[in-house]
């Protein structure tokens, strides 16, 4: 049968239109890593009185040459705050809603509810669903390529979030309910057929009985993606979203022998070993897109999504982040603060979307910002919108992208956790300009590490800007700030509609302002 005159020069015309629609749109990739923090690399976020790069000892003993040659490229945020654990963060990536509004406030156990003892009983442990308004779910039905490789963590087991395809990605690769992989090495098929077979990573059966390490598997599957959806000049959103650098701490050998001189513990040798195969896995993705002639035209977000996992001290400490306090988990900077390098993977000003969007190079952005803001940014880069009903917490980085302060953006971040046994547990956190203020809804309730995070207390405040490593608590010698700072938390946590942890008795525990 002939195709009519007619219906030919109509799918001519479809086509025609998509391809248009993919030159007025770049290429985006959010390149995230698990359990990453700001110290965890080679490329200084810290600075000195002066705004200018500081560096500190962890700066010396971790390698990561391509977060280097990209922030190079662009700009970095050196106080950009993520949730303090992976699934509200992943969550917010996909939402642009604070954690404390999805109510997805705790990592998602794949198997079975994990409020905690008085947790919130009525959080969000089915995480996302069908149907919810995800970034790729907008990006998708506006011309993207929706890529999903490695971590999901989005939903639990037998749930539909469990299944990326189900929240807005045309591809998944490696992604499902859980977090941690059940093993890094291709030798042991990645925990299939292993004790951790519950953690087996899906998808990659053709690495199984090599030595292919996992961070390796998933950046050679995420080229083969980049390199198929190039060829049909569609735009990308690709989701790249690594295992590494989370527990179970194991060694990748390809750079092993650079930390085994260093001191330090088996572990946090391993653990620097997956940092710097992470950052190989980031290079040869710009690699790449340079290869397919694609990287002027790709803009690239590269971040973790909690505070440091680094087993170098306690995790109130500071230690794992030093200088920072505290590590993922934890209510201090050091469990919040991530690194954030916004960059166009190959600089060139000539570039229609680089002029559009002129990212500085080699520059450093003080001013407040998270992980709510993505959504936000990537939507007015792709120039889409998301649907009127949706609520969106983070508001776009456009101008802080530019390297130029935002006089109309609140230096402001809300970290809701209404669970334990953790870390740190039943905390809120309020930043509000240079003031932070932690509350602690069962101050005596102990972590998994059995130690009191709060000597028993309710109140921590302290300013950032006079005590940025979080050594002095104010609250008692600056009542009047500590109110303020109060009723911004209380009054943050009620615009979100949060959930709250619950006393014995099942009753509400709501954070109370301080009686003098």
């Amino acid at each position: 049968m002939k195709t009519p005159l007619a219906l030919i020069i109509l799918l001519a015309l479809i086509l025609q239109d998509s391809l248009s629609m993919a030159a007025e749109q770049p290429n985006i990739v959010v390149f995230l890593v698990d359990d990453m923090g700001m110290m965890d690399t080679s490329l200084p976020f810290l600075t000195d009185a002066e705004g200018q790069p500081q560096r500190y000892p962890l700066n010396d003993y971790y390698r990561t040459p391509n977060m280097e040659r990209l922030a190079r490229g662009g700009i970095r945020f050196n106080q950009f705050y993520a949730m303090s654990v992976c699934s509200p963060t992943r969550v917010s990536i996909m939402t642009g809603q604070n954690a404390a509004r999805h109510r997805v406030t705790n990592w998602i156990n794949p198997l079975q509810d994990n409020a905690g003892k008085n947790g919130a009983p009525d959080w969000n442990w089915a995480g996302l669903k069908k149907g919810d308004v995800t970034l790729p779910g907008i990006l998708s039905r506006g011309g993207y390529r929706t890529i999903h490789v490695g971590k999901a963590h989005f939903g639990p087991e037998q749930h539909e979030g469990a299944e990326p395809l189900n929240l807005g990605f045309d591809v998944n690769v490696a992604g499902a309910a859980f977090g941690a992989p059940g093993s890094y090495y291709g030798e042991k098929g990645y925990g299939h057929g292993t004790k951790r077979a519950h953690h087996a990573v899906p998808h990659l059966d053709k690495y199984h009985g090599t030595d292919t390490f996992l961070t390796e598997a998933l950046t050679l599957e995420a080229k083969q993606q980049v390199a198929k959806v190039v060829e049909t000049g569609q735009p990308f959103y690709l989701y790249f979203s690594h295992y590494a650098v989370h527990a179970p701490f194991e060694s990748d050998p390809r750079f092993a022998d650079h930390y085994k001189d260093s001191g330090k513990p088996a572990n946090a040798q391993a653990f620097a070993t997956l940092i710097e195969g992470m950052d190989k896995s980031l290079g040869d993705m710009l690699d790449q897109f340079d290869e397919l002639g694609i990287a002027e035209n790709t803009l690239v977000f590269f971040l973790g999504d909690n505070g440091s996992d680094a087993p170098l001290g306690h995790q109130h400490a500071v230690a794992c982040a030093e200088p920072l306090r505290g590590k993922k988990g934890a209510h201090y900077e050091g469990g919040m603060r991530v690194p954030l390098i916004a960059a166009w993977a190959k600089p060139n000003p000539e570039n229609g979307w680089q002029n559009r969007l002129p990212i500085p190079e080699n520059t450093i952005q003080p001013q407040v910002a998270s992980v709510v803001d993505l959504m936000p940014t990537i939507l007015d880069v792709a120039d889409l919108d998301a649907p009127s009903g949706h609520t969106l917490d983070g508001h776009s980085l456009q101008t802080l992208l530019l390297g130029q302060p935002d006089e109309q953006r609140q230096e402001q971040f809300l970290m809701h956790y209404p669970h334990g046994p953790h870390r740190s547990n039943y905390f809120t956190t309020w930043r509000d300009g240079d003031w932070k203020v932690i509350y602690h809804a069962l101050p005596e309730d102990s972590t998994t590490t059995d130690d009191l995070r709060s000597s028993g207390i309710h109140y921590e405040l302290f300013n950032l800007r006079d005590d940025p490593f979080e050594s002095t608590n104010l609250a008692e010698s600056k009542p009047q700030e500590l109110e303020r700072m109060m009723k911004g938390l209380i009054g943050a946590l009620k615009d979100h509609h949060a959930v709250y942890p619950v006393d014995d008795q099942g009753t509400e525990l709501r954070p109370q302002l301080p009686h003098h």
